[in-house]
């Protein structure tokens, strides 16, 4: 069981890294926010689906699956709760040619 933790536990730090790495990466906020959201939400979840395998079904395990099953349920819904909002708000999305659109029309020279 233990070795069955330590493996969750890495693939979490994996998909944390991953995310951090998209983070840098990523050219505009929406696909930064996609990355991210991703990401953290599985790396989260495995990272505590180990630790609840670590310490087995007592008290302590039972609390960390509640844990992992509300940040299951919140994570990608605040994600997607922040990205509507820079989406009302009109953030750009980047473009391939590193002009921002604007109200559907790409800006001119």
């Amino acid at each position: 069981m233990e070795v069955l933790a330590i493996l969750l536990i890495c693939a979490g730090l994996f998909f944390y890294l991953t995310g951090t790495i998209g983070l840098l990466r990523l050219p505009d906020f929406y696909s930064r926010m996609h990355a991210t959201g991703k990401s953290d939400t599985l790396g989260t979840l495995l990272s505590l689906l180990g630790l609840a395998t670590y310490t087995g079904m007592t008290l302590t395990g039972i609390k960390i699956l509640f844990i992992a099953v509300f940040v299951f349920l919140t994570s990608p819904t605040a994600t997607h709760a922040i990205l509507r909002a820079a989406f009302d708000l009109k953030v750009p999305p980047w473009t391939k040619d590193g002009k921002p659109l604007r109200d559907g029309k790409k800006k001119e020279k």
